[in-house]
């Protein structure tokens, strides 16, 4: 990648596959991105970018590639599989490209620390969600899973199934919260079944910043 090629990638601005970082923050912080990157669909973190598109460059690469290096391996596990490129943009300084492929071994989790004494939650998976690198839900974390394993899933198409979909059908997307309340079932039975019928490709789940939600897995069902 040269100049030029990093301009026309910046100019696209912040998204889904990409996020700017003036420098290497907190080594839990630029983990969490990166984790977040390779748990969804990949895309690349651009280190000695400002948050409003400035290209400013690190002074010293080696330094910032060292302290990435060491954040990833006591931050994320399983370890993440990175490309990093550095491009010149002056005689003195250099933005790193962190390019982090879709991951084939996920959920990869973040690794934390002790805060003030306490201990903090263990470990967290999290997904790319717009700009945001948000936790995962537990529906999330178990399709990452099952990716892992692939082999065909069946389940029984009975009377809750059906009403279900004739519900997609009105309102097009529904909550884990909103199937239990719909088929008067508990929560974490509801989570099983749209689980169970994302895994067979009936329907697709998608992260959000509020609540996910499933939809019918639309190229599944016209097959």
């Amino acid at each position: 990648m040269n100049v030029d090629d990093l301009k026309r990638l910046v100019a696209l601005g912040e998204g889904a596959y990409l996020e700017f970082k003036f420098r290497v923050p907190r080594a839990d912080r630029i983990a969490k991105e990166v984790i977040a990157l390779a748990n969804t669909r990949g895309g690349r973190v651009l280190v000695g970018v400002g948050d409003d598109g400035s290209i400013v460059g690190v002074k010293d690469a080696h330094e910032e590639l060292f302290a990435l290096q060491k954040a990833l391996e006591s931050h994320c596990e399983p370890p993440v599989s990175l490309n990093i490129e550095g491009v010149r943009i002056s005689r003195r300084r250099e933005v790193l490209v962190v390019d982090v492929p879709r991951s084939a071994a996920k959920p990869h989790f973040l690794i934390t620390d002790a805060i003030n004494g306490s201990e903090t939650n263990g470990k967290k998976a999290y997904v790319r969600v717009g700009a945001e690198s948000l936790e995962a839900s537990r529906e999330a974390v178990r399709l990452m899973k099952a990716e892992q394993s692939p082999r065909d899933t069946r389940f029984t198409f009975g009377e809750a199934e059906q009403k279900l979909m004739a519900y997609l059908e009105h309102y097009e997307r529904i909550t884990v919260r909103e199937y239990a309340r719909l088929v008067g079932i508990p929560e974490k039975r509801a989570s099983h079944t749209l689980v169970l019928m994302a895994r067979a490709e009936v329907l697709q789940l998608h992260s959000d910043r509020n609540e996910d939600y499933f939809t019918v897995a639309y190229e599944k069902v016209e097959r």
